[in-house]
């Protein structure tokens, strides 16, 4: 088999990590490059095992620390940093996958570049598609460029759509866990800590999108990214509360029949997935469910009224334009908040909610549009916040 060469944004956080499993297991992927934010420890041991010959520190700070502790170990290796790094590395000239495994808006601009670099895009930043996914899936249809989603959920549409037409679709169905909070009354959800809102009942993830499944904007989120992946109308697009996570996503035909992708809870494996696309590589290291021990499979609805972030969510993606953006921004910035423990997690839907009625919506946005809407929702947010900490 021949040695696909592939290069890693955001290779120190969980899906990043996870990849890298993938690849030291596998041993028949070469990486190209890595990048951080700040993680230069952790970037360190990778740079030990994999060996790439460029890697990004995006706090320059940071870049410089690093470039001075290779040298002294006599590593040739190429530190760079800032957006710029990022670009860099996503645009690898030998690389022919980039996985986007970066948290939040940051991730856009290096996806774009990749994109029009003809790099195959495994994609694990759903803000990049939530904040420009028409600018984005037109560039990639432009480009010839295929887009493989890892994200659980859209991988597992991914894989029940193969095969079968897109216009036989009815509706996808998302799953979502429903968090560690999906008993809680309203009352309860008032006191709500950061170290209780960061226990998963079911997924090892990073703390933001921990946070998000916790608010379930993190299945508004992917309410979006499907709408744009799948080219699908957002009526189109329902979510259930599955709290054992093994139906990781649904789609349900015209002619009544429903396929689902089933697995446990484990992101390596729509990892391989994109890693591999179009062939299923054997995972050995992946648990496999013991039917004679799986009793029941439950199901309900989402409780809207006691987490309307996913509601906000429908609104910003009906609304379109630039409403997406400044919901995921201001999300950005109370989910950072909250963990800081500068916001009470009630008040996460208040604020951004805020931003969106406050916000000018500017429709078929160009990219500067959705900077500049992303940078207001940022600034007016923190403002918010800050509002909201005083009173504290």
């Amino acid at each position: 088999m021949r040695t696909k060469k592939i290069a890693i944004l955001g290779s120190t956080g969980s899906i990043g990590t996870q990849t890298l499993d993938v690849i030291k297991k596998d041993g028949d992927i070469q990486v190209l490059g890595l990048t951080t934010h700040v993680n230069i420890e952790l970037l360190e041991e990778q740079i030990e095992v994999f060996s790439p010959q460029v890697v990004g520190v995006f706090n320059s700070d940071k870049a410089i620390e690093l470039q001075r502790k290779l040298k002294q170990k006599g590593s040739k290796v190429e530190v760079i940093t800032g957006i710029e790094g990022l670009i860099t590395v996503a645009t690898l000239s030998e690389a022919e996958m980039i996985v986007t495994a970066v948290v939040g808006m940051i991730g856009l601009l290096p996806t774009i570049e990749a994109i029009k670099a003809g790099k195959t895009i495994a994609l694990a930043n759903k803000e990049t598609l939530v904040t420009a996914g028409e600018l984005v899936m037109n560039l990639a249809k432009k480009y010839n460029t295929p887009i493989l989603p890892v994200d659980s959920e859209h991988s597992a549409i991914f894989q029940c759509l193969r095969g079968n037409e897109a216009t036989s679709i009815s509706r996808l169905i998302l799953t979502a866990s429903g968090g560690p909070f999906r008993d809680y009354t309203k009352e309860q959800l008032r006191e709500v800590t950061v170290e209780q809102a960061l226990k998963h009942p079911n997924w090892v993830m990073g703390s933001k999108i921990t946070i998000d499944s916790a608010t379930l904007m993190n299945k508004g989120l992917e309410v979006i990214e499907a709408k744009y992946l799948f080219d699908v109308e957002a009526s189109q697009i329902d979510v259930v509360v599955h709290k054992e996570s093994i139906i990781h996503s649904m789609v349900e035909y015209k002619d009544g029949s429903t396929i689902a992708q089933l697995g446990v809870p484990d992101m390596r494996h729509p990892i391989a997935y994109a890693l591999y696309y179009p062939e299923r590589k054997e995972a050995e290291y992946i648990h496999r469910l013991d039917w004679t021990k799986l009793s029941a499979l439950s199901f309900s609805p989402p409780k809207k009224d006691l987490f309307p972030c996913l509601d906000l969510a429908y609104e910003a993606l009906k609304i379109g334009g630039t409403m997406p953006t400044v919901l995921n921004a201001t999300n950005e910035i109370v989910v950072e908040s909250f963990l800081k423990k500068h916001l009470p997690f009630n008040e996460i839907p208040t604020i951004i909610h805020n931003a969106m009625e406050k916000h000018i919506c500017i429709n078929s946005p160009s990219l500067d549009d959705i900077l500049k809407s992303d940078e207001w929702a940022r600034e007016w947010s923190r403002k918010k916040v800050e509002a909201c900490w005083q009173k504290l």
